[in-house]
């Protein structure tokens, strides 16, 4: 039975994922401590998704399906129907490694931070927190990657919003920074907790990314100039 006081929900947005979920799924099965929920929340999926997740009789699972607005939509609502004090966001391509949810867990019971931050694998890269420059690294200052790499306490989007419909390639960014930068309780674990999927959005589309990482910039009071110049640089390196 899960304690509520330190539990942890992994959230998941799906949409046509059966080539990629059995990795995460086996996973999660891993899991050194399997105290924890799985929450999926499914953009109506024709493609067995749903059927595969079925079966999946093994793990504490809620599975909800129905049309969205896009990834951002898809997880304030498996967010809203978690179980757990605190959540942790995977990419249906992504993977944890067996003792990351032990891990979080134990940073919970002796730290109670509102952001936990561990490190990612990402491809051949090992990805940690960059700890400067937030006006050109954006949310990497603060975190290694939104999924795998860091568990939130559920009660921050009470206090800061949930993820913004604005923003529906980078609206992470935007949460993770204006959180981080109010001055919330965080720790930074030495450790890597699972790999992250190569094929995300804003990997693909490079270009809107860039556009919506500087909006967002803008919006935290970034100098404009400045971001105009590290927004044409992402633009010449996506061309």
């Amino acid at each position: 039975m899960i304690d509520n006081k330190h539990s942890i929900s992994v959230v998941t947005a799906t949409y046509n994922a059966v080539d990629v979920l059995p990795q995460l799924i086996e996973s999660l099965r891993a899991q050194e401590d399997k105290d924890f929920q799985w929450v999926v929340a499914d953009g109506a999926s024709n493609d067995g998704t749903l059927e595969l997740l079925s079966k999946v009789t093994d793990l504490n699972l809620l599975v909800l399906s129905q049309p969205d607005f896009g990834i951002y939509d898809a997880l304030n609502r498996a967010i809203n129907a978690s179980s757990g004090e605190y959540y942790i966001v995977s990419g249906a391509d992504d993977a944890f490694y067996s003792h990351a949810i032990a891990e979080f867990k134990a940073a919970i019971v002796t730290s109670s931070a509102d952001m936990i931050m561990a490190n990612i694998n990402f491809g051949e890269k090992l990805l940690k927190p960059k700890k400067s420059a937030v006006w050109l690294w954006g949310f990497r200052t603060y975190v290694a990657g939104h999924t795998v790499a860091t568990a939130f306490k559920k009660d921050l989007h009470q206090r800061f919003g949930f993820y913004s419909k604005k923003y529906p390639l980078a609206a992470d960014q935007y949460f993770v920074m204006k959180a981080y930068e109010s001055g919330i309780k965080t720790i930074l674990l030495d450790s890597i907790v699972g790999k992250m999927g190569t094929d995300g959005i804003s990997a693909i589309d490079m270009i809107g990314n860039a556009t919506e990482v500087f909006r967002i910039q803008i919006a935290l009071g970034r100098s404009k100039l400045l971001q105009g110049f590290v927004l044409l640089l992402r633009l010449l390196r996506a061309r």
